[in-house]
């Protein structure tokens, strides 16, 4: 799914990617991002630990890293902001900085559609590499979770 850039999570992010999903109850942005990122199926945390690896010699931050923030954390994410509709999560790193958006609006009479959107602003040269590389991971991951959320 397109969506538009600049975004004020992240608004001078230069890459974006969203998947959506309509669940058949009331659901707020919160809940939503906590039942896809919560518990990320064994394969994207393989990938995870791998990514992980191979950035850590690079002096990039690792999913242990951003689980050292203190406040409220959705999966490895530390969330910055948080409301009924939104939950906006993420850090910035040397190569980039990145954001994960979830909204939730109800439709229908019961229904809520979820958007699922993250927002990268790439720093350097490392980060566009680092994202063209990983992008067709990422799409993998995001679109696997964000069916979670049903």
């Amino acid at each position: 799914m397109r969506f538009d850039l600049p975004h004020p999570a992240l608004p001078d992010a230069d890459w974006a990617d969203c998947f959506e999903i309509t669940v058949p109850r009331a659901i707020t942005a919160g809940d939503a991002a906590r039942r896809a990122f919560s518990r990320m199926p064994a394969w994207a945390g393989a990938l995870m630990a791998v990514r992980d690896a191979l950035m850590r010699p690079f002096g990039l931050k690792g999913a242990d890293e951003a689980t050292r923030h203190s406040g409220k954390t959705v999966g490895f994410f530390p969330v910055l902001e948080e409301s009924e509709s939104e939950l906006v999560a993420g850090f910035d790193d040397r190569h980039l900085d990145f954001r994960l958006f979830v909204h939730a609006v109800p439709v229908g009479a019961a229904g809520t559609r979820v958007r699922v959107a993250t927002l990268v602003r790439r720093n350097n040269r490392l980060g566009r590499i680092y994202l063209a590389v990983i992008s067709p991971f990422h799409k993998l991951i995001v679109a696997a979770v964000t069916s979670r959320i049903s």
